[in-house]
């Protein structure tokens, strides 16, 4: 099974890019965030002319996840155990959930499309928020692979973070100053690998830039 995620970063403006991309490429699940549109406005028709199923999951014009598969998807679900929400101002353990994973099983593996939150800086109780959702999202690794140990378990998405200084091609990011690069966060991607993952990226990209910053064009810059 050919597996690709992408943050499509608003899925009706980049609809024939993206199924473009899953046909060029040939791709049997495509794991996508940010698509930025509750389900009911979700462009299914290319997806499902490419010979896609679509399950989405979003709330409004932020966040979003969602999987397109080409063979069944099964035991979908929404948000994993223990996830927190988030909402200015708003403490405690009823915060409303954010659009940021879904997941499902196909052919036998439980995959996840994630979009783990930014952080925004280094004071803001967003990055309280995005710490405490890693450590969930450890917890609920670490109990099911306990639960299964032979679970073929894939969690794709936009992680947000840098896991080594290698990984950084923005100079405006800065350990102490910036998210993405913080000790708290890069301690929390290697406590998912100590759950039982792999990296799977490290191995075709064992050195250069897996992060930047896409703003005021700091990328082309």
């Amino acid at each position: 099974m050919r597996i690709a995620t992408w943050n499509v970063n608003s899925i009706r403006a980049r609809v024939a890019r993206t199924v473009e991309f899953a046909v060029r490429e040939d791709v049997d699940v495509l794991l996508m965030q940010e698509i930025k549109c509750k389900p009911e406005q979700f462009p299914y028709a290319p997806f499902e002319d490419a010979g896609y199923t679509v399950e989405a999951h979003g709330l409004n014009q932020w966040n979003g996840v969602a999987i397109a598969s080409r063979a069944p998807i099964e035991n979908l679900q929404i948000g994993f155990p223990g996830m927190p929400g988030f909402a200015k101002g708003h403490d405690g353990p009823d915060a409303p959930q954010e659009a940021r994973a879904i997941g499902a099983t196909v052919d036998g593996v439980e995959l996840w499309s994630l979009y783990i939150p930014n952080g925004r800086s280094l004071d803001d109780p967003h990055y309280t928020y995005k710490l405490a959702w890693l450590e969930a999202l450890r917890g609920y690794t670490a109990d099911t692979l306990r639960a299964n140990p032979d679970l073929a378990l894939a969690l794709t998405g936009d992680f947000n973070i840098a896991p080594t200084d290698a990984d950084n091609g923005d100079p405006t990011v800065v350990d102490g100053v910036s998210t993405h690069v913080s000790p708290p966060e890069r301690e929390a991607f290697r406590a998912l690998l100590d759950a039982g993952l792999a990296d799977t990226v490290r191995p075709l990209v064992p050195s250069g830039f897996t992060y930047w910053d896409y703003k005021q064009l700091r990328f082309p810059r």
